[in-house]
Formats: C-alpha cells, sequence, structure tokens
C-alpha cells in the first residue's frame, strides 16, 4: 500500500511538471526571417566577445544593444518572440539550422579567401626572398673578386726589386 501511494505522488509530480502551457503569441512578434538575421548577428558579436572582449568595451561597443538598435526592436519584444520560437522545438531548430547553415556559408567563403590572401603573401615572400638571395649573390661575388685581387698583390710585386 506504502509503494502504491509513493508511485501514485511520483506520477502527479511527472504530471504536474509537464503541463507547461504554451506561449501566447506575442502582439509584436518578430518574423522567422528576422529573428534569423537578429540569432545570426547575435552568435557572430558572442563568437568576437570570445575572442577580443576588451576590445569591444575599451570602444565602447555593447553587443545586445546594437542588434536591437540595428533591428529597432526591444528586449521584450527579443525575449517575448525568443520564448514563443523555443516552445515549439521544431520551428525553432530549423531557425537555428538556418542559421547555423549560413555561418558555414560564411566560414567557407573567409577561408577560400584567406587561402588566396596565404597565396599572394607566399608569391610576395618569395619574390621578396629572391631579390635578398641576388643582393646576397651579388655581394659574395663583389666579395670574391676583391679577394682574388687581393690574393694577386699578396703574391708579391710583379716586378723584382732588384731590376730597378
Amino acid at each position: 500500500m506504502r509503494n502504491l501511494g509513493i508511485i501514485f505522488l511520483l506520477a502527479l509530480l511527472v504530471i504536474a511538471c509537464n503541463t507547461t502551457e504554451k506561449p501566447k503569441k506575442p502582439d509584436n512578434l518578430i518574423p522567422k526571417d528576422k529573428m534569423e538575421k537578429i540569432l545570426y548577428d547575435l552568435y557572430i558579436i558572442n563568437a568576437a566577445k570570445g575572442v577580443n572582449k576588451r576590445l569591444l568595451e575599451t570602444n565602447g561597443f555593447e553587443p545586445e544593444s546594437y542588434v536591437l538598435k540595428k533591428y529597432n526592436i526591444d528586449s521584450l519584444q527579443f525575449a517575448n518572440s525568443n520564448t514563443f520560437y523555443a516552445y515549439d522545438t521544431n520551428s525553432y531548430r530549423r531557425i537555428v539550422e538556418n542559421v547555423k547553415t549560413r555561418l558555414e556559408k560564411e566560414k567557407e567563403v573567409l577561408a577560400e579567401l584567406e587561402k588566396v590572401e596565404g597565396k599572394a603573401a607566399k608569391r610576395k615572400r618569395d619574390s621578396l626572398n629572391k631579390i635578398k638571395q641576388k643582393a646576397k649573390d651579388s655581394i659574395k661575388k663583389t666579395l670574391k673578386q676583391k679577394d682574388t685581387t687581393n690574393q694577386k698583390l699578396e703574391k708579391g710585386p710583379m716586378f723584382d726589386k732588384t731590376s730597378f
């Protein structure tokens, strides 16, 4: 009997915790495409904060307020819209996957650009190294010529001192 009471209380607890109501659709709901753009910007800015937070702070850049101003929304509107979309996990997952796809495309473009810039930088380094090598070779050649001239002079005079 006691076990039955414990099971009944656990079942009641599970049912009570599982009855979350769907949030009411906000009057000023942010459209899904705009929400994707906002989340994209937030992900980019959060990544930037992770890389160089001090630089953002010293320049007085406030990422969240920047995004809110950019999209002409307020924090409550964003919070309510985010809660509404997040309740429907499938819908929110699609939004986040679209953002992820966009981030991956941007990453590929940047990687390709980095690759092209890397090749250009390598060509520049190679040409500079060739110029430096030519200069070194020229200096070595000049030094060799001077050395051979000095060696000829050290061998002795071309004329015998007694011949004068």
